[in-house]
């Protein structure tokens, strides 16, 4: 048995540096990527699940404002925006992202998105490092997907204060769970959608570094945020939501 294997089997968290994390990453490595973690999210269905918390909030009919931490190439927010585009629900968004590539790649998904409707879809993209530089406020609702993982538990409860004090409303955070099942499921979804070889070593491996259902709990209590939420979400997820009271 390799010492993945027995890790992933063990329960033990594993934090490891990705290779999409790596400084000067080649262009066409990193576009392959990010395109196979945008095939990741639809099959997982993420879009799908924040919208579920999100257009409840659209009931008063104000414009929601969405910010998401750790964009990456835009795939989530240009499928929220489609939604809310198509059922009518008033919604802006901003996604923050260290990486002036990733952030390049998200605007050019915008407008090729916009053109494909005939109309402008309201996302922007900034390039921000969302632990090290302040959130900006005024934002119904902060999301976070795929990015816990990456965090020592410090860095992430203070990620976690930083969304509470952003959000008017509330905060999602969908993002791996550990566990061997979800290992395997790496290991075949990884393999089965992309090609990239950094999606097919860095899925497995975000899955050992992923916090536990229990573990994410811990630090929403660390966080302060009571009555928050955290349930597991196909197919190997946690999801970890909190309203303002």
């Amino acid at each position: 048995m390799n010492q993945y294997l027995s890790i992933a089997l063990s329960g033990a968290r594993r934090l490891e540096p990705e290779i999409m994390d790596q400084p000067g990453l080649d262009a066409a490595d990193h576009l392959h990527a990010l395109a196979g973690l945008a095939r990741v999210n639809w099959l997982s269905g993420v879009a799908r699940a924040l919208w579920a918390e999100i257009a409840p909030l659209a009931a008063s009919g104000q414009t929601l404002r969405v910010l998401d931490l750790a964009s990456g190439g835009g795939d989530l927010l240009v499928a929220l925006a489609r939604r809310a585009n198509r059922t009518g629900v008033p919604m802006t968004f901003l996604g923050l992202d260290r990486s002036p590539f990733a952030v390049g790649l998200a605007r050019q998904r915008v407008a090729a998105a916009s053109r494909s409707l005939g109309q402008a879809l309201p996302v922007d993209f900034s390039i921000a490092d969302v632990l090290e530089d302040p959130l900006p406020g005024s934002f119904d609702v902060v999301t976070c997907t795929l990015f816990f993982h990456h965090l020592p538990e410090d860095s992430a409860v203070v990620l976690l204060e930083k969304m509470r004090a952003a959000a008017e409303q509330m905060l999602l955070v969908n993002d791996l769970a550990r566990g061997w099942l979800g290992y395997w499921l790496a290991q075949f979804v990884c393999h089965l959608t992309s090609r990239s070889y950094i999606v097919r070593r860095d899925g497995p491996a975000s899955v050992r570094a992923a916090f536990s259902l229990d573990e994410a709990r811990r630090l929403a209590d660390a966080a302060g945020l009571v009555g928050a939420r955290v349930g597991r979400r196909w197919p190997h997820r946690f999801h970890l939501a909190w309203s303002r009271g």
